[in-house]
């Protein structure tokens, strides 16, 4: 494992971000992901981190930390896993995100988690902790119902299905926790079968939300080689990257088959389930109940 320093971990100014859970402060606690998947965006050229799917750890993260939580004036939701999952394998030894979860419920903070991995579980107690006196919201990504296209498309984290039961157990123990329902890869999972399936699945789970930015997948200099590279591997008969040049050429946003049906599908079936989708009234049920016990919070 190679540490790299750094001079600071959580950002340094207060923001709401009412695009992006609420959240006020962003952590990396790690450089680089391992889980492999084929689509992520954080590859992209412009992002400038270089041997992506190598995992590094910051220099004294957690000292780091603890003296960036106690110089903030403003309490609020600290986020992590915007570049780097939080529970990557090398979590399960270093144990740095439960320290720094550790310190955010010492502190008095919220915190924001997104992941793909079912490791998250290990830290309920904690989370419970934080979720007495402050906002938790836990974000699991799943993109396909299909175990089987999960292990082509996302090489290197536990499958859909574990992470569904990830999130019966967050959920079962009252964990506010949901469903990034994002990237769908057009010609591969943006179908209505997958969308349902996946919101029921949600529903059955406990999730209180399945949030998705614009059914489709992004695609930048760096990263849209990649894809391509790894398309033509997992789908040699397809040629599937031809199939992009041809419906999208390079253009950034590159979205679904019959999206607006798509759009219909996925806001039907989440109000079918009364599971929430829209961000300002996710944002709204995991914060207001902080927001009216304890004004000065934020």
């Amino acid at each position: 494992m190679e540490f790299i320093p750094t001079k600071t971990i959580i950002s340094s100014s207060y923001n709401e971000n009412p695009h992006w859970f609420g959240i006020n402060y962003n952590m990396n606690i790690y450089k680089g992901c391992c889980h492999g998947c084929i689509y992520c965006d954080s590859r992209s050229s412009c992002y400038q981190i270089i041997d992506f799917d190598r995992v590094r750890i910051k220099e004294n993260s957690i000292e780091i930390i603890r003296k960036e939580l106690q110089s903030k004036r403003r309490k609020g939701v600290v986020g992590t896993g915007a570049m780097s999952d939080p529970y990557n394998p090398f979590e399960e030894k270093y144990e740095l995100t439960r320290q720094a979860l550790k310190l955010i419920d010492e502190y008095r903070f919220g915190i924001g988690i997104a992941t793909k991995s079912d490791l998250i579980t290990r830290d309920i107690d904690i989370l419970k902790k934080i979720q007495s006196h402050s906002p938790v919201i836990v974000k699991m990504t799943i993109t396909t119902f299909d175990d089987e296209l999960c292990k082509k498309i996302e090489r290197k984290v536990c499958t859909s299905n574990k992470r569904f039961e990830a999130i019966k157990k967050l959920s079962d123990n009252n964990i506010y926790t949901g469903i990034l329902l994002m990237p769908l890869l057009p010609f591969i999972n943006d179908n209505e079968e997958n969308i349902k399936n996946i919101i029921k699945k949600a529903y059955e789970c406990g999730a209180k939300f399945v949030f998705s930015y614009g059914l489709g997948v992004t695609l930048r200099k760096n990263q849209r080689e990649y894809y391509f590279e790894q398309l033509r591997k997992i789908f040699p008969q397809q040629n599937l990257d031809e199939t992009y040049m041809n419906a999208f050429g390079e253009v950034y946003e590159n979205p679904c088959q019959n999206v607006n049906y798509l759009w219909t599908v996925f806001k039907e079936e989440c109000e079918k389930y009364n599971i929430l989708y829209k961000m300002e009234d996710i944002i709204d049920d995991y914060k207001s109940k902080y927001e009216r016990s304890q004004i000065s919070w934020f």
